[in-house]
């Protein structure tokens, strides 16, 4: 069996460059490759384009790269909570193409599947079918959407063990399953890392034929976007 474990962050993204087509994992700041987006920030690499669900807030997640101006353009479904991505986007500075939540995981769910393109009739005489093949199904009409081309899935899973199996934790299980294996090299980081055989193959969510590479992060800090609790009776 293939041992895919790497020592460290640094080596898992070494060979990732300027002008690279990134797929990341997670949904709001849940469930996000917090160790891996910490390096791209010490890497300072430049002209990203980054496919993610969100684009996390002004000084965690994805808001680190766009503070430091370092993606060029985001692919994404759900922004509300970024005031730096708002300013960068109304001032041109950054490039943005706005997808259905839906289309978003379709189309990253296609290139891991090895499907090319197919039609949904979500964003149907919206600015999102706009210069799209459209197509009437069932008396519906839908738009052609292309599967994803990325150069690097990075995902965050629960527990992973060295031959590049998979297990996320409650709604981590989101955006993170559909892109592991969606791009050319997939990077996964841990919390916990086993051996190969380790695991219970009834609990793995991926299997590592997905995954190029594993490592075991640290220190996550696993942010709440809006903490609600309840008054005390």
């Amino acid at each position: 069996m293939i041992n895919k474990k790497v020592n460290s962050v640094q080596e898992a993204l070494h060979d990732v460059q300027d002008n690279a087509t990134l797929m990341l994992g997670g949904f709001g700041l849940c469930g996000i490759p917090e160790n891996s987006i910490a390096e791209l920030v010490q890497k300072e690499i430049k002209n990203l384009t980054c496919i993610s669900n969100n684009a996390g807030v002004d000084d965690f997640g994805l808001g680190l790269l766009l503070h430091k101006k370092q993606i060029k353009k985001m692919i994404s479904s759900y922004v509300g909570e970024n005031a730096e991505f708002e300013r960068q986007m109304l001032t041109g500075e950054l490039d943005v193409e706005l997808l259905p939540q839906g289309t978003l995981a379709e189309r990253c769910r296609a290139a891991q599947v090895g499907i090319p393109a197919f039609f949904t009739p979500a964003g149907f005489g919206t600015e999102v079918a706009e210069g799209k093949e459209t197509r009437e199904f069932n008396g519906k009409m839908h738009v052609m959407e292309l599967a994803f081309k990325a150069d690097f899935a990075i995902v965050k899973a629960w527990k992973g063990d060295t031959a590049g199996n998979l297990i996320f934790k409650g709604t981590a299980r989101n955006f993170n399953p559909v892109m592991a294996g969606a791009a050319k090299i997939t990077i996964a980081e841990v919390e916990e890392l086993v051996e190969a055989g380790t695991l219970d193959p009834n609990q793995i969510h991926i299997p590592g034929i997905f995954v190029q590479r594993i490592f075991q992060g640290e220190k996550y800090e696993k942010r709440i976007e809006k903490r609600t609790v309840r008054e005390r009776k």
